[in-house]
């Protein structure tokens, strides 16, 4: 890019930063500045729904209230501690991630956290261009296809544009995103609050444990391990000196408060009604609108959408910094554009082409999420050892302080991986049978038996996805002690240095 098209780059507000270490004078922000993309993100109607999820597992609401507000906090905190590594090293996450992997060891869990960013963010797209459709089919107007081309277009064009402009627009985007998002949810839960049945609700039957772990993983993997891969990009312009604990705990607070508050609201509105909560599975958004006066259907269907693309900004805008990082030779606006170009080709398939395409996605970016859980342990536990910032140079020189290849961290990833997806099943077993291979250590353990004719998992463990927590967990505990000499000697040549 030539210094005049950089220059007018700039001029129109676009950042032109990319993988390379943020500059002293531009790390202007502080630890409070966290608070707004991140609940931008998740003060989602969306979150609502969730409250039908989690009762699905066949437990009380107390017990859903418990493993909801656990399993939000302690996700989100996990991205705040993620974060901390941004505030470090002022460069993305996956570049942050060369110091535990390697420079381009790196480069295994890029690809992973690339495919998971763009597949999540492309899900977004598709739940905000069908909802557009329901909401115009409940007030009377064209639901069909001209709605949706129209939608489809809208959609892509916020997405990719913010994107593409970075950090800076995004930040200010998503603290005015705020206000309307959260005003229109607060609307919404006025609205609906005599459709909950408390006595239905209280005469909820408990379930047993191994219940409550599986629901608790599904809101850890729905909410805050599934920002974890991009957690630094957003605290990379915080000034060196600011303290850690602040950067978890505006993290935390930005990305918890909302879901927490929405999702328990989710767990009194399915459990006052079978039939809602059945509803709301199949179609989330569609199903919340029916609640709604007329009046207030557009309204509400603008704040679902704009929390939608909010959260599918983020998403774009550090999947084009995981391109970057795997070696692509590209300004970052060009590598948002080419990231958005295929959320906006994935959605335009899915809407248009794909008769049955979304069990099957959601079945592929959920067996993502267990070595996206396992480089998530490896990257605390690197964080946790290390007492100084990162050697900036070093990030990029692969005959550095950090190394090529980190075998350790590899090996850990690829074991945790291997013990992870053998506790976990496919949830989308008819739809997606060509991911069944999943839950292999489950019959040996004991833990549950498959009923092929069925195609279901008989037992209490099988669909409480042990295996994501157990990849996080090993990957944190083998790195902790296996590393520690590592860092340490890395540690001692940068203060020599």
């Amino acid at each position: 890019m030539s210094d005049r098209t950089l220059e007018q780059t700039r001029a129109l507000g676009v950042e032109t930063t990319g993988i390379e270490i943020i500059d002293e004078a531009a790390r202007t922000a502080r630890p409070s500045d966290l608070f707004w993309p991140w609940f931008a993100a998740n003060v989602s109607v969306f979150g609502i729904s969730y409250g039908s999820f989690v009762l699905g597992f066949g437990i009380s609401f107390w017990q859903a209230a418990v493993v909801s507000v656990v399993g939000i906090v302690v996700s989100f905190a996990l991205c705040g501690v993620i974060a901390i590594a941004g505030k470090r090293g002022s460069a993305p996450t996956m570049v942050l991630s060369r110091a535990a992997f390697g420079v381009n060891g790196q480069k295994v869990p890029g690809v992973v956290s690339w495919l998971v960013s763009i597949g999540w963010e492309t899900f977004l797209a598709i739940l905000a261009v069908l909802a557009t459709a329901t909401i115009f089919d409940q007030l009377g107007w064209s639901g069909g296809t001209t709605t949706k081309v129209v939608a489809t277009v809208v959609v892509a064009l916020m997405i990719v544009s913010a994107s593409v402009a970075g950090y800076h627009i995004i930040m200010r985007m998503q603290s005015v995103l705020t206000w309307i998002t959260g005003i229109a949810t607060v609307i919404y839960v006025a609205l609906t609050l005599d459709e909950i049945d408390w006595t239905a609700v209280s005469d909820l039957p408990g379930g047993s444990s191994q219940q409550m772990v599986g629901a608790l993983v599904m809101v850890m993997t729905g909410f805050g391990l599934g920002w974890i891969n991009i957690a630094a990009d957003w605290s990379r312009y915080q000034h060196r000196d600011a303290r850690g604990a602040a950067i978890v705990g505006w993290n935390t607070l930005g990305g918890a408060i909302a879901p927490v508050l929405l999702v328990v609201f989710g767990l009194l509105l399915a459990g006052s009604s079978e039939e809602l909560s059945a509803g709301i599975v199949s179609d989330p958004i569609g199903t919340l609108g029916t609640l709604l006066p007329t009046w207030f259907l557009v309204p509400f269907l603008l704040a679902a959408i704009l929390a939608l693309v909010s959260g599918a900004v983020l998403g774009i805008y550090s999947s084009g910094l995981t391109l970057l990082s795997l070696g692509v030779r590209i300004p970052r606006p060009a590598a948002a554009l080419v990231d958005g170009i295929i959320l906006t080709l994935g959605t335009i398939y899915v809407v248009f082409v794909a008769t049955s395409f979304i069990e099957p996605f959601q079945s592929f970016l959920i067996t993502l999420g267990v070595p996206l859980a396992a480089w998530a342990g490896i990257m605390i536990a690197d964080i946790a050892l290390r007492k100084r910032d990162y050697d900036d140079e070093a990030l990029f020189d692969a005959s550095g302080r950090y190394g090529s290849y980190d075998w350790v961290s590899l090996g850990t990833m690829v074991v945790a991986s291997v013990l992870g997806w053998g506790l976990v099943v496919n949830n989308f077993a008819t739809s997606a049978s060509w991911n069944n291979w999943q839950g292999y250590l489950l019959e040996p353990l004991g833990l549950g038996t498959y009923v092929e004719s069925e195609g279901f998992w008989e037992g209490n463990w099988p669909y409480a996805n042990l295996g994501v927590l157990l990849a996080l967990v090993l990957g944190f505990a083998v790195t902790y002690v296996a590393r520690r000499g590592t860092v340490a000697r890395q540690e001692e040549r940068v203060a020599r240095a």
